[in-house]
């Protein structure tokens, strides 16, 4: 019993662009499945109902069931990403904000020691003073 052993020049140029074709046509149809699989989800004016008749009619007939939803609702799916985009972009503007209020201020250590060597630069404070004032700038207990 011989096991006929095939070689990379046994598979022909040709045969390897198919293969190639058909896995990235297979990734990419589970991504346009996830796709309409998260659009469903996501769509705010579909019951319960609706969305449960949606998904049960993708995962039965995979196939027709996204290319129907692609035709029937495909206009608004990439309305609703952008929605849910920039509702996560202003989610996390307001989070910046409500962050950065809670520092002191809006004044940084680095503000203060460039206040303070100007200060000493013109001969208000003394060096020892300068010494003691950055020490408890960087501290963090200058407050």
């Amino acid at each position: 019993m011989s096991a006929q052993t095939y070689l990379a020049y046994d598979y022909p140029l040709l045969s390897a662009f198919w293969t190639m074709l058909v896995f990235f046509l297979w990734i990419m149809w589970f991504v346009l499945l996830f796709r309409v699989v998260m659009d469903i989800f996501r769509d705010d004016n579909l019951s319960g109902g609706a969305k449960a008749g949606w998904l049960i009619f993708t995962i039965l007939l995979p196939f027709l069931g996204v290319f129907v939803y692609v035709i029937v609702r495909g206009k608004n799916m990439g309305r609703r990403e952008a929605e849910q985009a920039r509702a996560q972009q202003q989610a996390f503007d307001s989070y910046i904000r409500e962050t950065a209020k809670g520092t002191d201020a809006g004044t940084s250590s680095v503000d203060e020691l460039a206040r303070l060597s100007e200060i000493r630069a013109r001969g208000d404070i003394t060096d020892e003073e300068f010494r003691k004032a950055k020490q408890l700038v960087l501290s963090g207990s200058h407050n």
